[in-house]
């Protein structure tokens, strides 16, 4: 996705614009050459009155208007064409977030995600904006002056071919090691921008351990780093300018030195030709040199290219989806059938040959060390990851089939951490319905979720703001309005990883009182740590390194599988 070359292939009728602009800004600066030429000899040399001349300074106006629109309408359609790029390089990046949430949520920095969002893709600009256009106007330009060049005078024409493979030799050599060091600056731009989120998201913690002074200096450290990568990204772009100065100037003075002696020693050349030289060859290596500087620039957005390739790399295929409609009438049957799955590169661990049947309206407890691979399989059930193999099945037709918003709109996910957005308590509950619905439908999922109390206590109620990830609530708060969401929504399917984990105990049985609620009209599928949830569970899968090892009731397990018994019998123990 991130492959410069290939999105540019995309864009071919701007393209046929940008080469035509170029056709036209050659035949304009060579028209304004030779009017302002004749213009100078009929004057100085001919001695011609003004009045004579006065079509020629028209002409001359509308070459130089000319040159200037064709200029502008060339750069016009390259920032056209590097906006709908990044555009759409920013769409595949959230595209790509939101069809492996689960698998972008654990990998990497927030800082870093939204640096590639914001800051590389920005990067990718100027190949767009600036090299690509520039690359048809020293391709085309130059060859249509050296064309004129050579039907005025040779000599000058051979000067230029000797000297003008100079500039692209110096500029592909300064190009690649610009990209060497382009790359390291995004790097420490990532991470400088990932610390930097780290820190502001963590800084109460820091605080309280003591740790604000020295993450300040890392910051401090990884500042420098960037700005010392900046630097030199930036020193080689000014020896890329002085070369390229360098080349052209001397350039230009050797073609000056050639016409000044054809013209004053040997005097075998007219100042109309002579002065034509002298205004066509500077055009010559301007191209040129602005090609250089374009070159540059697209190193640059080549290593921004490489940096954005991370964002598609190793990530979970997006689940497939269908165009059915899921409607049931009641919970619906689950069943999954040798089910495989692995993150992308992570090899030690994988859920594989997963086989279990769900009953409508059962409750099934998920249960294992940690590491087992229980949350991973609640992902799976919920449709958050795709089986690498395998089926995944709803009332006996394959899930795949159905439609993404109407699998979603029979199902509530509530984990140990829900998330809250930056809003109102009454915005974060109405969150859990797609459908329209009224303030007192809110006002009594909420008091079935036992968040009632703590609305009535606020100043604003309901429309009291809450912070970013629920920032000003306690865990059992963002319990309940997440809670409060499920009954809002009255999904038929709802799993729980947990959500009791860490809580007090007289909060601990208002939710649960919560979720028998919940239960009695959904099929209940939780990932289970505490012995009063696993034992009220009427189905139990024992998971080990990704292995069902055993299902059934607590009895049957407590019977049959002795890691499960041993697992009761340390939580029993008081040992968790």
């Amino acid at each position: 996705m991130a492959d410069l070359k290939a999105l540019a292939k995309k864009e071919q009728k701007k393209m046929v614009f940008l080469a035509l602009y170029a056709v036209l800004s050659g035949v304009a600066i060579v028209s304004q050459a030779y009017l302002l030429v004749a213009i100078i000899d009929r004057i100085f040399i001919q001695g011609t009155a003004f009045s004579e001349i006065v079509n020629l300074l028209i002409g001359l106006f509308a070459a130089i208007f000319a040159r200037t629109i064709f200029q502008y309408q060339s750069g016009k359609t390259g920032l056209k064409m590097a906006a709908k790029v990044k555009r759409e390089l920013r769409d595949a990046i959230v595209r790509q977030y939101s069809l492996n949430p689960v698998q972008r949520t654990i990998q990497g920095q927030t800082g870093q995600k939204i640096s590639a969002l914001v800051d590389v893709v920005d990067e990718v600009d100027s190949y767009f904006s600036r090299y690509i256009p520039q690359v048809f106007q020293s391709l085309i330009i130059p060859i249509i002056i050296l064309l004129v060049i050579f039907s005025e005078h040779v000599a000058t024409g051979i000067i230029i071919i000797i000297t003008a493979p100079f500039i692209p030799i110096f500029m592909i050599v300064i190009g690649f090691k610009t990209k060497d060091k382009t790359e390291e600056q995004l790097e420490e731009m990532s991470r400088f921008s990932g610390a930097f989120l780290d820190t502001l998201q963590g800084l109460t913690t820091l605080k309280l351990y003591g740790q604000s002074a020295r993450q300040k200096e890392a910051i401090r450290t990884s500042s420098i780093g960037f700005r010392n990568a900046t630097m030199e990204v930036l020193k080689i772009a000014f020896q890329n300018s002085l070369v390229l100065e360098f080349v052209s100037m001397l350039s230009i003075g050797l073609v000056a030195l050639e016409v000044a002696l054809r013209m004053i020693v040997f005097q075998d050349l007219s100042f109309y030709t002579g002065f034509l030289m002298l205004m066509l060859a500077p055009e010559f290596y301007t191209k040129l040199k602005d090609l250089g500087s374009a070159f540059h620039s697209a190193k640059e957005s080549m290593a921004a290219a490489k940096k954005l390739e991370g964002e598609f790399a190793n990530s979970v295929q997006p689940v497939t989806w269908g165009q059915e409609k899921f409607i049931s009438e009641k919970p619906p049957a689950i069943e999954l059938k040798n089910v495989h799955f692995r993150y992308p590169g992570n090899e030690e661990f994988a859920l594989s040959n997963i086989n279990m049947k769900i009953r409508p309206l059962e409750k099934v407890a998920i249960v294992g060390a940690t590491g087992s691979g229980k949350t991973t399989l609640l992902h799976l059930i919920a449709g958050l990851v795709p089986p690498l193999k395998g089926e995944v099945a709803v009332n006996g037709k394959l899930r795949s089939k159905y439609s993404e918003s109407s699998w979603f709109n029979q199902l509530s996910y509530i984990s140990q951490e829900p998330y809250l957005f930056a809003g109102t308590i009454y915005d974060n509950i109405t969150l859990g319905s797609n459908q329209t619905v009224t303030k007192e439908e809110v006002i009594e999922a909420a008091e079935k979720a036992g968040i009632s109390a703590l609305a009535g206590s606020l100043p604003n109620g309901y429309d009291t703001f809450i912070g970013e990830g629920g920032r000003g609530l306690s865990g059992g708060e963002k319990q309940r309005i997440a809670i409060a969401r499920a009954f809002l929504k009255q999904p038929s399917i709802i799993l729980f990883d947990e959500p009791t984990t860490g809580l007090d105990l007289q909060t601990e049985r208002f939710l649960q009182s919560s979720i028998e609620e919940l239960a009695a009209r959904s099929t209940l599928i939780t990932v289970a740590h505490r012995l009063h949830t696993i034992q009220q569970a009427d189905q139990i899968i024992f998971l080990d390194n990704g292995k069902i090892i055993a299902s059934g009731t607590h009895e049957e397990l407590m019977d049959i599988n002795t890691s499960y018994r041993r697992m009761v019998t340390v939580q029993q123990g008081g040992a968790i």
